[in-house]
């Protein structure tokens, strides 16, 4: 089956871990007169479901008859709604350029390679550490989730992510430290001109900051970019971490 023309054929996918400062990169993009970077969109929480026709005790998938018919699959009808929903966001905007800033979209990156054949990636490294930390604080009511666990499982993710798929790569600790120098480098990347306002980004209005949809803190609500904390002493880091460090260039002993 030949795949469906996309409305938006190339966007750009920011892949992170959560807690990794992806909100504020998408802050600071969205400043762009040419990005738009809105918040969270969960396309992989967005499904198409098929629903029985029923008569009496008679019960047909008429749906799935016509969907045959057209050569479509469920799969590709749900990247039909994805892409239909990037281009609303990005014709709504009236920019050309669209981002995608879910941190869940690095766990489906197959899935996303295979909607956008042409999406562009931008990969967002952090800590693993400073991941896990902020982790257990923001989620602090929510026990059941092991901070550490879920590090590893989006630094595995994001392992093969950067293995199969050409990108950017920015730090954390860069964008906060030397922003102008890394904002400059991903917008070489991107093919759009630098602008100074982007460091500038609370001066534009990039919808609420709420649970849910991105980052919520007052740090990211500042509309400043602060330092990141200074990286952990190599006691600080767990053992179950070290290799993760290692493996993104954070050092950390055996």
């Amino acid at each position: 089956m030949k795949q469906a023309t996309r409305l938006v054929p190339a966007p750009i996918f920011i892949l992170s871990a959560p807690r990794s400062g992806s909100t504020l990169l998408r802050s600071v993009l969205n400043s762009h007169s040419r990005i738009h970077a809105p918040h969270e969109l969960h396309l992989n929480l967005l499904t198409v479901q098929e629903l029985e026709w029923t008569a009496d005790d008679i019960t047909e998938r008429y749906a799935s008859i016509s969907l045959d018919a057209l050569g479509l699959t469920i799969r590709e009808l749900e990247h039909l709604l994805w892409d239909r929903l990037l281009h609303h966001e990005l014709e709504r905007s009236g920019k050309d350029r669209m981002v995608n800033k879910t941190t869940s979209s690095v766990l489906t990156w197959r899935r996303i390679a295979a909607c956008w054949p042409d999406a562009r990636y931008v990969f967002l490294l952090r800590h693993p550490t400073q991941i896990a930390d902020s982790l257990g604080r923001a989620w602090a009511d929510r026990r059941e989730i092991d901070p550490v666990r879920r590090t590893l499982e989006f630094v595995a993710a994001m392992n093969e992510a950067r293995a199969a798929l050409d990108g950017h790569e920015v730090r954390y600790e860069d964008l906060t430290h030397r922003p102008e120098e890394t904002v400059r480098g991903l917008c070489r990347f991107l093919d759009v001109e630098w602008q100074p306002s982007m460091l500038d980004y609370g001066r534009f209005d990039h919808g609420s900051y709420v649970r849910g949809i991105g980052d919520w803190s007052e740090t990211i609500r500042s509309g400043v970019i602060q330092p990141a904390r200074p990286l952990p002493a190599d006691p600080a880091v767990p053992d179950a971490l070290k290799s993760a460090c290692r493996e993104w260039g954070y050092p950390a002993r055996s």
